[in-house]
């Protein structure tokens, strides 16, 4: 969150404040303003940020996803994608809805995805399964109604060719800037990384 300052409209003095000072029509500076005179107030600006929650193993989401739960049952308006979980039957028309406001997307696959894009039938029906998420996801997020949107193993589906890298990018740096974006997951391309406003890494897990 930022705040910056602005000046009320009908004021045409310039110049530093000093305690004391007057301006020229006689009125100390600091003492409350007329109805035309100049005042100063601070107006809030919210800034979202991208960050990254990253482990050598494979279960930083939870604790993020306690968070935007958390959020949700708060009012905000969250996204969830994951684009490797499968095997609950969900798919992007059966997302699962919590708290009224939290969508929970997963790809229609039999089970986790965990090795590189195949050329044959399954391959390629588990690539358009998790692009499928990728689209809506995409599409939601620059839409402008999502409060937080938490991309969960984005990074390995990169890696694992079942996403572009340049696309990804192109749409992350598109993204609104009040949104709060948060990446999880064991792999992160350095472009990611060097994307993000803050970076956490998971050591050791529980």
């Amino acid at each position: 969150m930022t705040a910056s300052i602005a000046a009320l409209p009908g004021s045409g003095s310039s110049g530093p404040f000093r305690p004391g000072h007057r301006a020229s029509g006689g009125r100390a500076l600091g003492s409350a303003p007329s109805a035309a005179g100049r005042s100063l107030r601070l107006v809030a600006q919210q800034e979202g940020l991208l960050q990254v929650h990253t482990a050598p193993f494979r279960g930083s989401f939870s604790g993020v996803f306690s968070q935007a739960l958390r959020s949700a049952g708060l009012g905000s308006r969250v996204l969830i994608s994951q684009f490797l979980k499968g095997g609950v039957d969900q798919g992007l028309e059966r997302s699962v809805w919590l708290c009224g406001r939290l969508q929970w997307l997963r790809p229609a696959v039999a089970s986790c995805l965990a090795e590189p894009a195949a050329a044959d039938q399954a391959g390629v029906e588990a690539c358009e399964a998790v692009r499928a998420v990728w689209t809506f996801t995409r599409e939601q997020m620059l839409a402008g109604q999502l409060d937080q949107l938490v991309l969960d193993e984005l990074g390995l589906a990169v890696e694992l060719g079942y996403l572009e890298e340049a696309e990804v990018l192109t749409a992350l740096e598109q993204r609104p800037s009040h949104l709060d974006v948060i990446l999880t997951g064991p792999s992160m391309p350095s472009s990611l990384l060097a994307m993000a406003d803050q970076v956490t890494q998971l050591r050791r897990g529980f």
